[in-house]
């Protein structure tokens, strides 16, 4: 079955479906038509049959993240609430999903779209995959459960230095900080082959089981979390720092930041 998006494709075989990000010429970025698609999908998935989801980007690309220059650059505070909320469901509807999800990061993953991979079970990512919870250098802190996702992996000291720096880190230091569970070489599309073979011979029932009693535990820290991201993120997008990241960005160059 191939259900039809215009920035999302999904394709189910049996009880395992794959979900593609396609918007190929930005890289994946998620903008605000793919959001509400992510979002739509996911619920619909939620209330298949589907147990095992595969997650990747088509293209060169997982997701290079929010869509800074449809997102970011405007002054408009009036559509800032709806868009965050929206990333909110998406977020917690994947965290919860009754299915186990595996992402395949096969290129770039960057802030949002680093968020959405980490929302998932198992983080996989190509030998040549670059990831980066980058928002800091547009003055911005992370969103889409970014701080719960990354203190859960890395613990909360080695997440704050990773926010802090928004360094780019490559599959193999990715795996070394345990923000990754392992990093495969080769096509993609043969890995998702190759763990559908394997996943398909696991009891999944019992598996999401297991990731529901988690979930369900922890479901509230993340609402918090999300909560607490998009008050402080829309304080940070007030900010003479945050202007400046955008500036720098849109124009190419280094910002130029003075802590206001």
């Amino acid at each position: 079955m191939k259900m039809k998006y215009q920035t999302v494709e999904l394709i189910q075989a049996g009880k395992t479906a794959t979900l593609y990000l396609n918007r190929v010429q930005s890289m994946n970025a998620m903008d605000v038509k793919m959001l509400e698609e992510l979002t739509s999908c996911l619920k619909e998935i939620a209330g298949s049959n589907i147990l095992l989801l595969f997650i990747t980007g088509r293209g060169r690309a997982f997701s290079a993240g929010g869509d800074v220059k449809t997102m970011l650059s405007s002054n408009d505070e009036s559509q800032f609430q709806p868009v965050m909320e929206t990333i909110k469901e998406m977020i917690i509807t994947l965290y919860t999903l009754p299915a186990v999800t595996v992402s395949f990061i096969n290129g770039a993953a960057a802030g949002l779209g680093l968020s959405f991979a980490l929302a998932s079970d198992i983080v996989l990512a190509e030998k040549q995959a670059k990831v980066a919870m980058n928002f800091i250098n547009i003055g911005l802190v992370p969103d889409g459960g970014g701080h719960f996702f990354l203190k859960k992996r890395l613990g909360e000291h080695a997440a704050k230095q990773v926010i802090w720096e928004g360094k780019t880190l490559n599959a193999e230091d990715a795996l070394k900080t345990g923000m990754i569970d392992s990093v495969y070489e080769g096509d993609t599309e043969e890995q998702m082959l190759l763990w559908k073979t394997k996943m398909e011979a696991r009891p999944l029932q019992a598996m999401i089981a297991t990731k529901t009693i988690f979930s369900s535990q922890e479901k509230s820290l993340l609402i918090e979390t999300l909560n607490a991201e998009t008050e402080n993120q829309l304080n940070m997008r007030r900010t003479s720092d945050h202007s400046e990241g955008v500036a720098a960005f849109l124009e190419k160059r280094v910002a130029q930041f003075t802590g206001q």
